[in-house]
């Protein structure tokens, strides 16, 4: 099955590699940051959390159903943090459909995305995304790719949809929230057919990241 295949994906400043239990140590100093960094996202804190996190990541990969990576900065080597393809799923297509027979996935969902501080408001975010959308869109070939997050987290629900992100719908109660309560999701989806101008939104956005990233490296 696809979702099986270790796959490595490469930009200019981020390499996303199969998540494995090598990254343990720097996944545990990736997450210490301040726990109010993390308010609307599940990070696992300390070796024991960070150990059953990966397994989970791992059983589900193995399972096929999703594809975890570790976040690599370049410039450092650093690991900054995690993220994946989950709810991969293959159609069960009429057997002389075009699509019937074909290992690549069908749907899939990018989520668990977390990043520690010195790498949040970067171009790592951004060119993490448009990196696994690529592959989504332009390998995979997938109908569609979803992203869901906390129906209060403003910033990421913002971020979507400057680049194209389009609400399905709010999802009521859907899951333990990272605060222990109950979470409404807000569930966002891209198409094929609006591929190209959101792929054009991650790279002006890409660019400007870059350009702002120059300028505060300029001595005063």
């Amino acid at each position: 099955m696809i979702a099986n295949k270790h796959i490595t994906l490469i930009g200019k400043y981020v390499r996303l590699e199969p998540l494995s239990h090598l990254h343990l140590p720097g996944l545990v100093q990736a997450a210490e940051d301040d726990p109010e960094l993390f308010k609307w996202t599940y990070v696992p804190q300390g070796t024991d959390q960070m150990l059953d996190y990966i397994n989970t990541a791992l059983h589900a990969w193995h399972a096929g159903t999703g594809m975890p990576f570790a976040i690599i900065r370049l410039e450092d080597e650093y690991i900054v943090g995690s993220t994946r393809f989950s709810k991969i799923e293959h159609w069960s297509w009429p057997r002389h459909h075009e699509r019937a027979g074909i290992a690549n996935p069908d749907v899939c969902e990018i989520g668990y995305s977390w990043l520690t501080a010195s790498a949040q408001r970067t171009m790592i975010n951004t060119e993490a995304k448009y990196l696994m959308l690529e592959h989504a869109f332009e390998n995979w070939e997938v109908l569609r790719v979803s992203l869901q997050t906390d129906v209060r987290n403003l910033r990421s629900r913002a971020a979507i949809q400057r680049i194209g992100g389009r609400l399905d719908g709010i999802i009521r109660a859907d899951r333990i929230g990272a605060d222990q309560t109950i979470r409404d999701s807000a569930r966002y989806s891209f198409l094929p057919e609006e591929w190209s101008e959101v792929k054009a939104a991650l790279l002006a956005r890409l660019y400007l990241e870059s350009q702002v990233a120059l300028l505060s490296d300029q001595p005063a």
